[in-house]
This record gives C-alpha cells, structure tokens and sequence, in this order.
C-alpha cells in the first residue's frame, strides 16, 4: 500500500507559503550559481504562483509539491514542482525542475535534483527572509 504523504505536504506548503525566501545556494552541476539570485525575494503564494522580485524587477511562475511515490518505500517521494515560461537562457530556467526535498524546516528549505542526463547534482536552498 502505498505511502500518503498529504499530511508532510501539507505541511511543506504552509511553511513556504509564510513570508519571503531567498536562495542561500545553487548549485548547478558542481558549479556555484548562487550570484544569479541575489537580491530576489521569493514569494510562494498559496493560490500556486510563485514571484521572484528584486528592485523593481520581478518573475512569475508557478510551484507545487506533489507526491511522487511509485511504491518504492523511498523518503525522497514528495516532489517540489517549479516553473517559469522563460527562454532557456533566461536564469529562472535554471530552477524549472521537480526536485526532491532533502530537508525543510520553518526557515529552510533544501531540494536537490539528479540530472538525467549527464547525470549532474543540482541542489537549491532557500531560507525564509
């Protein structure tokens, strides 16, 4: 029987829908991209979107978690869905991924995502403003 992780979602979701984030790290295939996001505040809004604001620039997009579980027992079964409608060489693309959530507490949240690829390690950190 499969595992329900409403209960975690849940409560993943009230914790990044209170106040405002910024990235603390990442990392996109062992290169330290942190720089990219500094100065943009993150807001997850509770109706779904996400907005990225910094001066008087600002990036919508759009977050969920879902579960993910395909009955194989892992810890890694709720996803942190992200996107936004950005040409690739625009650097939001870079977050446009559904990463697995290492950690998450009341003022952080880790994620990580495995490259299917070439097989590369991105990991995004946000902590809570």
């Amino acid at each position: 029987m499969p595992n329900d992780n409403s209960g975690q979602i849940q409560q993943i979701e009230n914790q990044v829908e209170s106040g405002t984030w910024r990235i603390t790290s990442y990392i996109d295939s062992g290169q330290d991209e942190t720089n990219d996001f500094t100065g943009y505040n993150f807001l997850f809004g509770s109706n779904g979107t996400l907005t990225a604001t910094k001066n008087d620039l600002s990036q919508t997009g759009s977050w969920s978690i879902t579960n993910s579980n395909s009955n194989d027992d892992s810890s890694n079964d709720i996803d942190f869905n992200i996107f936004f409608n950005v040409p690739e060489s625009n650097i939001f693309e870079d977050l446009n991924d559904d990463w697995d959530i290492l950690t998450h507490t009341d003022t952080m949240i880790k994620l990580r995502d495995v490259s299917g690829g070439n097989g590369g390690t991105d990991t995004l950190t946000f902590e809570r403003n």
